[in-house]
């Protein structure tokens, strides 16, 4: 009796396949199983190590999106599905992603000591003169939300993720078009140092208006070739 219930009706059988709409967005709703998927309660899963993706500025997605396809950022998944895809494309995509709403997200239960906060919210805030390394705040936003069109916000990441970045920019599995000013301050940094940073940032709450901001003081600390200055 219970197998004849499970069995298809025949109507069902033949009934027409509903058609998929042949949109960017239903393209796309794949990218949501990593950066924006949510359980039935709301809640973020897959949420250690994937950043969510939108409202981040559209000129930073893709920068990331070139730098998957031409080998300057190593994760295989997304360098094949980025692989044969030209650039207005991506720039579609990109665009797609920006124009969403920034995500709420959590605060996350410090874990580290409160002088590692403390260092990490020094080097946010102020920077290391002594190291040569600015403040996280001089190119991010003085609200750390990113910066229009091509700066990325740092709140609302995983501390996991945020430290495999700098594991990344260290063991050169990231790169950005030269000059490479993340690579150069992370090589100023002590492991230490990343602990803090990602311990402090993950610990703070996202602001009630988490876009990006407009434009900051320009020049930049240092130069940085996936944010050039304007003409």
């Amino acid at each position: 009796m219970l197998f004849a219930v499970l069995l298809p009706t025949a109507a069902a059988l033949h009934a027409a396949p509903q058609a998929v709409p042949d949109t960017l967005a239903q393209r796309l709703l794949a990218c949501a199983s990593c950066h924006a998927r949510v359980d039935a309660r709301g809640d973020p899963v897959n949420d250690s190590y994937f950043p969510r993706i939108g409202g981040k500025p559209a000129g930073y997605l893709y920068n990331q999106l070139l730098n998957f396809r031409e080998g300057r950022r190593q994760y295989p998944l997304m360098t094949y599905l980025v692989d044969h895809l030209p650039d207005p494309y991506l720039r579609e995509i990109a665009g797609h992603f920006a124009a969403q709403p920034p995500a709420a997200h959590a605060a996350e239960s410090p874990t580290v000591a409160p002088q590692v906060l403390e260092r990490g919210r020094q080097l946010v805030m102020n920077g290391d003169a002594a190291r040569k390394v600015p403040a996280c705040v001089a190119c991010h936003g003085q609200r750390l939300t990113g910066v229009e069109p091509a700066i990325p916000g740092l709140l609302g990441l995983p501390r996991d993720y945020v430290n495999a970045q700098f594991g990344a920019w260290r063991n050169k599995a990231r790169r950005a078009h030269a000059p490479d000013c993340m690579a150069e301050i992370t090589a100023r940094l002590s492991l230490e140092d990343v602990n803090a940073v990602s311990s402090w940032l993950a610990a703070q709450p996202t602001p009630g208006d988490p876009r990006p901001a407009a434009a900051i003081a320009r020049p930049l600390p240092l130069a940085c070739g996936s944010a050039p200055e304007q003409p």
